[in-house]
């Protein structure tokens, strides 16, 4: 009976006095006022860079990182930046850290482009390998990987990597830095064989356009004819009493 009582007596004890602490951070007043800041700062990022106003998106990133040290999208946004300002230097490290912060493609993509552009195509060539590993479904990726694979001397890989390309979207874009590269190397019979894939594709093309801009004929409505009220049938003729007889006779 002692041993009842002590239970419910702990049971008591642990539901009314001992605090509830929950795992999930409480959200304070301060990170409620961030919020409308941070969708107006991104706003007048996007719209400084479309206006072609590099140190007004800058301030813009920069204040973003300020609230949010670890936004992985304000480092790659301010790369992006960095890198059509001709910055290569803080491009790379900001697509770095982004990198380091979320591991997506976008930016080991990104930093393959600024080192194609700088001359280190060793290192352009890996960054876009990684970028391929996490997303290989993007045609984009093969055709930069491929620029990447013939600035070192490896033409069968970069074709390998055309071709990919053209797989997941055969068009006359691919084939022609496909073309490129057999010219580059003098490659005559595959440039002659590309030329036909080219001139292929661009006749199929036009045929399936044609088909499309075809204007459907529209069917005629017509009213059905409302059927004639048929005759009465005729009464089939009388026998002639003559001829009967005769048949009679027969």
């Amino acid at each position: 009976m002692l041993a009842a009582i002590l239970i419910l007596f702990f049971v008591f004890f642990t539901v009314f006095f001992i605090p509830n602490y929950s795992t999930e951070p409480e959200t304070t007043q301060e990170d409620q006022n961030k919020k409308p800041q941070m969708k107006k700062l991104w706003s007048l990022a996007q719209s400084a860079m479309r206006e072609r106003k590099p140190l007004k998106a800058e301030k813009a990133l920069l204040t973003i990182l300020k609230f949010d040290e670890k936004n992985a999208a304000a480092y790659n946004r301010l790369g992006i930046l960095y890198a059509k300002e001709k910055h290569y230097k803080e491009a790379v490290e900001c697509f770095e850290i982004a990198q380091s912060l979320d591991n997506n493609a976008s930016s080991l993509h990104n930093v393959g482009l600024i080192y194609l552009e700088t001359g280190k195509y060793e290192k352009a060539a890996m960054a876009f390998s990684q970028a391929i590993e996490l997303e290989g479904d993007q045609p984009g990726r093969y055709i930069a990987y491929a620029k990447a694979l013939e600035k070192i001397g490896q033409r069968h890989k970069a074709i390998e990597a055309l071709e990919t390309a053209y797989s997941l979207n055969p068009t006359t874009v691919i084939l022609r830095h496909l073309l490129e590269l057999y010219e580059n190397a003098g490659d005559v019979a595959n440039i002659e064989l590309t030329r036909q894939r080219i001139d292929e594709l661009q006749h199929m093309r036009t045929k399936v356009n044609e088909k499309a801009n075809k204007p459907k004929r529209h069917l005629i409505h017509r009213t059905p004819k409302t059927p004639k009220a048929l005759k009465p049938a005729k009464a089939a003729p009388k026998t002639s009493k003559k001829v009967a007889k005769k048949r009679k006779i027969i």
